[in-house]
This record gives structure tokens, C-alpha cells and sequence, in this order.
């Protein structure tokens, strides 16, 4: 399904891509993979053959894709972890072997393997005849995904599992076949446009279900049911309470555990803080109120309502958040009749 992926346009035309596109440099290839991957170690399997490379990458919001091969047989290895990155390899022709739980798993045409640099070390090696559509994620993305769709961030019971899932007929096949055609009929995409923080969106939120099936984790019941009372009691308070914006001791003290106590408990069963949590309830009740405002209101109000004083860092938080300004929620209010 992705043969032409970030090749060819939806018109059928060759897409134009800045740069080089193939290269016999190792060199110059490990400067596009320190780029668009990570810093890591490469070792060709036949110490004196020379890289046929094909490199092109295209981005969708905060997600890279990129259609890369070496040209040769090659083991990789020394993964850099504070690049914080997330990466899925999925393969078009060939064959990868990489290092997982147990023992090695194989990917062949059609088939994905996702591991977070971050988190795990890892490894793998690459037939001559390799060829993937890859895609690369910052960890932090992820995080927010699943906190915005799950209400928690999953501990690292999920974030060291290297797993192998999806195949030619899967799901998420047919997901990144969506994603290649819609980038090519539309690149450049603009960074903090609509249809990339869609596209990111939706890959993000389909890896997140696929990688916890495969590790066996629950993220509809697991990690929030395992939580200890004072967790839930506090994250029912903070969001009845948002506005208010209770401290965390206040919050602590009324549940009846130390403020240390109900950090702890928000990290290792949310992977998060208090405070973090909150502070998402509180600009989530903002942007719901800027979707429902009335043609007389402004940003300044309806903010200073929700206690926030300083415009300027709310409105880099809330671009973070949802990928635009305060202001321009606003401006899609429903007109008055």
C-alpha cells in the first residue's frame, strides 16, 4: 500500500523534496538520520560495502515520516536517549530484525515495530533489500495524547515494551496509507496548521491503542483503576474544582495524605503531577468557555475569570495545548441571531 509513499503526489507527479534524496556518503547519510531520528551508531554488516541510500522526510505537526533505506545490510545500535524520541519502523520491502522482550522479532513488508528510544535501549539489523516508511515522535507527544484521550500517562510498564504489530492488511497500514497521501496532496503542510495537528493526532492516538495492546496493558481500565483512592479523590476534586485552582497541599490535606504522598501517587500511577493535571482541568474549562462565549466577550475576561493574569504565557500553553491562540477559539463563536 505505501509503494510510493513521499514519492509521487496524489496527481500521480514526482514531489519535489529539498535537498538530496540519495546518497553514497555515509557521511552524509548519518547527517540525515542524526537529523531526522537520533544520534545512534551504525555498523555495515559488510564492513567495505558503501550505502545506496534513498532519504526523504516530510513532517505532519510534531511527527516526522520519512521514506529511508541505506542501500546495504547494516546493524544499528547506541541509540541516543536523551533525543527523547519514539520510534516506528515500518517496513516495505525486506526484512528488519530487532531487538524485543524476549528475543528478536522480524518485520516484513507490511508489518511495524515501535520502541521509545527514551525509555529502552535497542537494536537492530537490515537486510540489503530493506526499505521503510518510518516514523519518528517526540515522547512528550505521546504523553499528551494519552493524557487528553485517557486522562493519565501510562508508566513505563508500557514506555520500555518493544513491540511488534499492524501487517499488510491492518488497520494501521490502511492509517498510514491515509497519512502518506494526505501529506503528499498537501506538502508542505504549515507546522501548526489544522490538517497536521490532525494527522498527528490521529497517528499518535492509533500507536498509543496498538502499542498497549501489544504490551498487554489496559488504557481504558488499567492504570486509572489501579490508582489508590487519594489519586481519584484528588483528580475529582481538581476537576469539579478547576476555577478555583485548590493547591495541591489544600487538596492533600482535605483527602487526608501528605502533599509528598499524593505526587508520588500522581507519578507513578498517572506519570504525572498534581499539578499538572490540574493546570490541564484549568485550560481546558478555559478553551470550553471560549468556545461558549458571547459576541461581547474578550480573551482578558473570560481568562481573568479562570484566575489566569499573565496573557503571554497562557497563550504559549494554550498553543502548546491545542495548537492555536486563545483568540482564534474565540473568534469561531457561533454568530448571534
Amino acid at each position: 500500500m505505501l509503494e510510493n509513499a513521499l514519492l509521487l503526489g496524489s496527481d500521480g507527479s514526482p514531489i519535489q523534496h529539498e535537498g538530496r534524496i540519495h546518497s553514497n556518503d555515509w557521511d552524509e547519510v548519518q547527517a540525515f538520520c542524526r537529523a531526522t531520528y537520533m544520534p545512534y551508531q551504525v555498523r555495515p554488516l559488510d564492513r567495505f560495502s558503501r550505502p545506496k541510500s534513498t532519504m526523504l522526510s516530510a513532517r505532519a505537526g510534531r511527527v516526522t515520516a520519512s521514506r529511508f533505506s541505506y542501500g546495504t545490510g547494516i546493524h544499528l545500535d547506541k541509540f541516543d536517549p536523551e533525543a527523547g524520541n519514539i520510534l516506528v519502523l515500518n517496513t516495505l520491502r525486506g526484512k528488519l530484525n530487532h531487538q524485543c522482550d524476549q528475543e528478536p522479532a522480524s518485520t516484513c513488508a507490511g508489518e511495524s515495530f515501535v520502541v521509545d528510544c527514551s525509555r529502552t535501549d535497542y537494536w537492530l539489523d537490515a537486510d540489503p533489500d530493506h526499505m521503510q516508511f518510518n516514523l519518528t515522535i517526540p515522547h512528550q507527544v505521546m504523553e499528551e495524547v494519552a493524557e487528553k484521550w485517557f486522562g493519565f500517562v501510562p508508566d513505563n510498564s508500557l514506555w520500555t515494551r518493544r513491540v511488534k504489530f499492524g501487517g499488510p492488511n491492518s488497520r494501521w497500514m490502511a492509517l498510514l496509507e491515509y497519512v502518506s497521501r494526505t501529506m503528499c496532496a498537501d506538502l508542505p503542510l504549515a507546522k501548526d496548521g489544522a490538517m497536521a495537528r490532525h494527522l498527528e493526532e490521529l497517528v499518535c492516538l492509533d500507536l498509543l491503542q496498538e502499542w498497549a495492546a501489544g504490551a498487554g496493558i489496559s488504557l481504558e481500565r488499567g492504570a486509572r483503576t489501579a490508582a489508590p483512592y487519594y489519586v481519584r479523590q484528588a483528580e475529582e476534586i481538581m476537576s469539579a474544582e478547576a476555577r478555583e485552582a485548590p493547591t495541591i497541599g489544600d487538596i492533600a490535606k482535605r483527602i487526608g495524605v501528605s502533599a509528598r504522598t499524593l505526587s508520588e501517587g500522581f507519578r507513578r500511577f498517572r506519570g504525572t503531577s498534581p499539578l499538572a493535571f490540574l493546570s490541564a482541568r484549568r485550560i481546558e474549562g478555559l478553551r470550553a468557555d471560549l468556545e461558549a462565549a458571547t459576541s461581547d466577550s474578550t480573551v482578558t475576561q473570560i481568562a481573568a475569570a479562570w484566575g489566569y493574569v499573565n496573557m503571554g504565557a497562557l497563550a504559549g500553553n494554550y498553543r502548546k495545548r491545542f495548537g492555536e491562540l486563545p483568540s482564534n477559539t474565540l473568534k469561531r463563536m457561533p454568530s448571534p441571531k
